[in-house]
């Protein structure tokens, strides 16, 4: 009598199905139930992108991003160095100047940053967009027109406002002895300072909510910088990290006329030893759903697959972010090289 071996087939399949679901449990639990991620503080651009991520990334992974608001970059960012914060939302001029330390960079002749030789970079984002800012009545018409000027400065509670004055001024060709300073702690005091008359220039993010607030108090427009080849190369020698960026009349609020403004790029953020497996999960939920980013902030119109990967970044790269950036075909040689040079700042 020949053996009933009917049930041989089913008992395979019933072994595989054993065998990937272990498999699924098994990455399953690499994976922590929820990780951090640092940002400024609420009412801020960086804020309201790091929500919008933690939305999306909460909701297509099993991970939970719980989003932890600071006073600044600079408050949070030795803890996402040290791993007590797994992830953070920066800027690549920060980042060039915490990750090589004040022994290697300065800019302007400082750099009070906290050394940050561990973090990592996860993925290049949309730009942030700078630029100066004068009362709609006032007689400066070029950058050129700020000498001798009230503007304001100084910034100790927002450090990287003093860069962009910077950036602004050697685009020029100009120094802070070129013009009168006006001390303030921060950005939104300076727009203040404006306002108030006790300044004729100042500064602030494009489309802010404190320049909607100054237009409608005394009226306001942005002011170019310089912007041909020689202040081109004068802003990218300055502050390593700064591009010029023309933005059209309209285009933004206090844009009355085609402006040149500066932009430097935002970045996604981790610590060198966040698990591979985390930082693949998180930057392939954000790369699937990039689409869904848009509606949450116009700032995220930027934020694409096309300007995740750049050579001029400031940050290597981590390696969980390298692996799915060369699966998704857009990690290359150039690429390779510009990791080698930033990792041996840091070996």
């Amino acid at each position: 009598m020949r053996p009933n071996l009917f049930w041989f087939p089913r008992l395979i399949s019933t072994l595989l199905a054993l065998a990937l679901l272990a498999s699924v449990s098994a990455d399953a639990q690499q994976l922590p139930r929820s990780v951090t991620l640092g940002s400024n503080p609420p009412g801020s651009i960086f804020y309201a992108l790091a929500s919008g991520l933690a939305k999306v990334v909460s909701g297509a992974t099993p991970i939970q991003v719980v989003v932890q608001p600071h006073t600044g970059t600079t408050a949070f960012l030795p803890l996402v160095n040290s791993g007590e914060m797994d992830f953070g939302v920066n800027n690549a001029v920060d980042m060039a100047l915490s990750y090589q330390g004040p022994a290697r960079l300065k800019i302007g002749g400082r750099n009070p940053s906290p050394e940050t030789p561990n973090i990592r970079l996860v993925m290049r984002g949309a730009p942030l967009l700078i630029s100066l800012l004068v009362r709609k009545d006032s007689p400066i018409k070029t950058i050129h027109d700020i000498r001798g000027k009230r503007m304001t400065g100084e910034f100790p509670a927002q450090i990287s406002s003093w860069y962009n004055m910077f950036g602004f001024l050697a685009s020029a060709g100009l120094t802070w002895n070129d013009v009168r300073v006006v001390a303030v702690p921060a950005a939104n005091e300076g727009v203040d300072a404006l306002v108030q008359g006790r300044a004729d220039v100042s500064l602030h993010g494009l489309n802010s909510a404190k320049v909607r607030e100054a237009d409608a108090a005394v009226g306001v427009r942005h002011l170019s910088m310089e912007c041909s080849p020689e202040g081109e190369k004068r802003l990218r020698k300055a502050v390593p990290g700064y591009y010029p960026r023309w933005v059209k009349a309209g285009q933004a609020l206090a844009v009355v006329e085609d402006t040149c403004v500066n932009a430097y790029d935002i970045y996604l953020v981790t610590h060198k030893g966040t698990g591979e497996q985390v930082v693949t999960t998180i930057l392939k939920a954000i790369w699937d759903n990039v689409d869904m980013l848009p509606p949450l902030h116009p700032t995220f119109k930027e934020w694409t697959r096309e300007r995740a990967v750049d050579p001029d970044a400031t940050l290597p790269y981590h390696a969980g972010a390298v692996r799915l950036y060369m699966e998704r075909g857009v990690w290359s040689a150039k690429m390779d090289e510009a990791q080698r040079k930033l990792l041996s700042l840091n070996p």
